[in-house]
């Protein structure tokens, strides 16, 4: 590889690289990656040509085309091979080392070579011999370094490589004669090989072979592959699968799939066919493993034991679980192959929903606290408020109060849009443990949201009398006491001093029977920390707020009753289930702003009942959305001068934290020292990203909520902000980088006060799933028809932006088949309804895969 050859290969491998760190969302360049490797091509002379960068892009055919998955696989594929040019350069010396006449070097062992011996040293059968857990290199005649190939992909055993699908098909199965051949369709002939031969050399050597059949000949045109010539002899059969093109007036095959054809239809394993495209890596060639895939397929899915009866089986019309997985590999046709995506996508979301409904049932058979609902309380809540609750509010209320009233515990969803009012139902509920004589925690995702949460709930709840009641143990009766009268003077001080702690008024205190809320966060002293906890033990706060400080060891609750977690999946389920330990099966309300699809919903929280708040309160004013590109940028500075002359503010969101070479974006910070020093140097601009200390995020967050700052650039760290009701206007550089879901909360920041609020996004992108992204943010603000929008352009494994924990990870299963996925919760439901432990022989399978998938999750997550 010369050094102009080494150049252009790197840069190749630069944009696949940073398009993979991107996500494969196809927007590293504005025209898309397959646009972008036909340029490369064009421009990159011989490097085009070299076998390694032409089996690179041969991965990467038809990218827009493929799932995300596919996309990562592909993009692993092609950068690897593109590696293997610079390893096998530097393992090439420029001269050979001289002898060394002296004594003979000691062979060097190497790790892979050590595991090549052991590998050859295991012993072989036949495939009929082994088991799915055999390991590959215990087949006998296996390729040694085939095996190595799939191990680096993590396929190992049998069981492995069944479950290593194809990432795409290419239809190659209409088999045509050579007169009716069409030009730029894909086809597939049989025919003779009339004549073989090399035409040139170095990079612009090609093989040349005409075939032939009864009604005319053409011409399959191989590049770069000289062993063509001595693997094609005349005189054969042989099968040909590609598009049709024309050169010179002549129709041809431009490098062709070929393979040796046999009378018997069945054994085109390459062309003629849907043939399956494997994902693969370096070691890994493509006919040689799809012969070794179809060799182990054929031999053990007829004997792979299906973990679903066969009554549960024809109950959901599903192919035998060894017919899905010989046809997802080895598709017949396109029915065939539907049939197997849908088995083994219903497996998926079965064990899915076993696992989730088998942790509902373990809740729901604990004995909780069952309140009694003080009607009194919530009329004197709602008389305090300076609105009314909307009927979604009234219908999530209604529905936790009728989970608090039951013997076991409470597992609910509260989900919500920005600003539809979650807030004050959680208060409701809060409410009532405490009138129930119990204490509240809520635990939020950041400090400073932390902070809005206790003001929020302070002012909510500060005139709302509530007359104490004793909590008894679950099941006993509540008996009203005059708990006031019981203390004695060292606890009655220890009390007044709590209700000094935490700013309460005596008009708020209310003679004891006002609601006493603490924020339990790092900033607090020394000596008003210990005292909180200690009044946290001792039962004489009713609500604390705070971060993931809630969960540590120092905190104890004299009698939690009620767990709130704000924004569920910046949470991992551990986190979750150690706050729920804090008390005696407290009751669980997760909220989320971020409105997610149904489909997400039974999979990530399907151990949660669900309550949903689909109106926005009356008063608030819709955010004027629209898309404007970098050369308007003038645009949205003069909005932005406009706006805060007015008095307002405005948030600026950059998709980096510093400048990149590789990505023509503003930074957050070069935005920053822009902003400040040439185009609004008379104002005060803040700047707040992910990569600076808590404590100083917190304090810019706060600042710019008590208007020290008129323009806050911030990267997607402000996703999650508070409240600052004076800020009007959000400007989103390179919006396209982001999803549909983050860019709607991101418009969320905006719209809190009284004031028109507005939205702009900057982007320059011609992506067309940047441009549909873009547009439904321009024509809705309902966040749940744009998480169906985001669901089905971006795929769940982005839905949250980053990976949710403890989230099972889905090779088959489409998030989007709603349909799917609630015939697979009715299975659930009827085997669990007959085997709730899957304790019957018949399901000793299913409970083996049951608990191996979900092992897995939690491994990945």
């Amino acid at each position: 590889m010369t050094e102009v050859e080494r150049q252009q290969v790197t840069a190749l491998g630069k944009m696949l690289a940073a398009e993979r760190r991107d996500g494969c969302a196809d927007r590293v360049t504005d025209d898309g990656l397959s646009a972008f490797l036909r340029q490369w091509s064009a421009a990159a002379g011989s490097a085009a040509h070299l076998p390694a960068v032409q089996r690179a892009i041969g991965w990467l055919v038809g990218y827009d085309g493929m799932t995300l998955a596919e996309r990562d696989q592909a993009l692993a594929a092609a950068i690897e091979e593109l590696r293997s040019l610079f390893q096998a350069s530097r393992n090439a010396p420029e001269t050979p080392p001289p002898p060394a006449p002296e004594q003979p070097a000691a062979p060097r062992r190497t790790a892979p070579r050590q595991t090549r011996n052991r590998a050859a040293q295991m012993p072989k059968h036949s495939l009929a011999e082994l088991d799915l857990d055999a390991r590959l290199e215990q087949i006998a005649h296996a390729d040694l370094r085939l095996v190595s190939g799939f191990r680096r992909l993590g396929v190992v055993t049998i069981r492995d490589l069944l479950y290593h699908f194809p990432r795409r098909y290419d239809d190659v199965s209409r088999r045509r004669s050579i007169s009716e051949l069409q030009v730029g369709a894909e086809e597939t002939v049989i025919g003779e090989v009339t004549d073989v031969r090399t035409i040139g050399t170095g990079p612009k050597l090609r093989v040349r072979v005409e075939v032939s059949d009864e009604t005319g000949s053409i011409e399959a045109i191989f590049f770069n592959q000289r062993w063509i010539a001595q693997q094609i002899k005349v005189g054969q059969m042989i099968a040909l699968s590609g598009k049709v093109t024309v050169f010179g007036g002549k129709r041809q095959f431009s490098s062709p799939r070929w393979e040796r054809y046999t009378p018997d239809p069945d054994a085109l394993l390459h062309t003629g066919r849907l043939v399956p495209i494997h994902p693969l890596t370096q070691g890994l060639h493509e006919n040689q493993a799809r012969r070794f895939i179809k060799q182990v397929v054929d031999t053990i899915t007829p004997r792979v034991p299906d973990h679903l009866p066969p009554h549960r089986r024809e109950q959901a019309r599903l192919l035998p679980l060894g017919e899905a997985l010989a046809q997802i590999h080895f598709p017949a046709n396109r029915e065939q192959l539907d049939a197997a995506r849908r088995r083994l996508g219903f497996d998926e979301f079965l064990f899915i929903q076993i696992g989730v409904l088998q942790r509902k049932r373990l809740w729901q058979q604990e004995m909780g606290l069952p309140f009694t609902i003080d009607t009194q309380v919530h009329a004197e809540l709602q008389r305090r408020l300076p609105f009314q609750l909307t009927t979604a509010q009234h219908r999530a209320i209604s529905e936790i109060f009728a989970d608090l009233q039951r013997p076991s515990p409470m597992a609910r969803l509260l989900q919500g849009d920005v600003g539809s009012g979650k807030t004050v139902v959680a208060a409701a509920a809060l409410l009532q443990a405490v009138a129930n004589g119990f204490q509240g925690a809520l635990m939020a995702p950041t400090e400073i949201l932390a902070e809005q949460h206790a003001k929020n709930l302070k002012q909510l709840l500060s005139r709302v009398r509530v007359p104490r009641k004793t909590a008894m143990a679950a099941g006993e009766v509540y008996q009203q006491a005059d708990w006031r009268a019981l203390l004695d003077p060292d606890d009655a001080a220890k009390l007044a001093e709590i209700v000094a702690i935490l700013g309460m008024t005596p008009e708020e205190d209310m003679g004891g029977q006002g609601v006493r809320v603490a924020l339990l966060t790092g900033s607090l002293g020394t000596r008003e920390r210990r005292r909180v906890l200690e009044g946290i033990a001792r039962g004489e706060i009713d609500l604390v707020v705070g971060t993931h400080a809630l969960i540590t060891e120092t905190v104890q609750f004299a009698q939690l009753g009620l767990v709130v977690v704000d924004e569920q999946h910046r949470f991992g389920v551990e986190q979750r289930l150690r706050l729920k330990n804090k008390g005696c099966n407290p009751h669980m309300l997760v909220m989320t702003a971020t409105p997610i699809p149904r489909t997400l919903t039974l999979t990530i929280y399907g151990d949660l009942d669900v309550s949903v708040l689909d109106e926005r309160p009356p008063g608030r004013q819709e955010i004027r959305t629209r898309r404007i590109s970098r050369s308007e940028r003038e645009k949205a500075y003069r909005h932005i001068r406009k706006q805060v002359a007015e008095g307002r503010q405005v948030y600026i969101i950059c998709p980096l934290v510093e400048e990149s070479e590789k990505l023509e974006l503003p930074s957050a910070e070069e935005m920053y020292e822009r902003l400040q020093r040439e185009v609004f140097p008379d104002l005060r601009v803040a700047l707040l990203h992910g990569k600076m200390p808590a404590r100083e995020k917190d304090e810019v967050m706060r600042a710019f909520r008590d208007h020290q700052y008129d323009i806050l650039v911030a990267t997607a760290v402000i996703e999650v902000g508070i409240d600052v009701p004076n800020a009007t206007t959000i400007v989103i550089e390179g919006a396209e980088r982001f999803g549909l879901a983050q860019l709607h909360q991101f418009r969320g920041r905006v719209g809190r006060g009284n004031h028109q609020s507005y939205c702009i996004l900057i982007s320059d992108s011609d992506n067309q799933q940047s441009r549909e992204r873009l547009a439904a943010l321009e024509q809705t603000t309902d966040g749940f028809k744009l998480a169906e929008i985001d669901l089905q352009l971006r795929g769940p494994g982005e839905f949250f932006g980053t990976r949710q924990s403890g989230t099972p990870d889905l090779k088959m299963a489409q998030q989007g088949d709603t349909r799917l996925l609630a015939e697979a919760r009715r299975l659930a439901e009827a085997i669990l309804n007959d085997d709730p432990e899957l304790a019957r022989p018949e399901h000793h399978l299913l409970r083996q895969k049951v608990a191996a998938f979900w092992a897995e999750a939690l491994q990945a997550g």
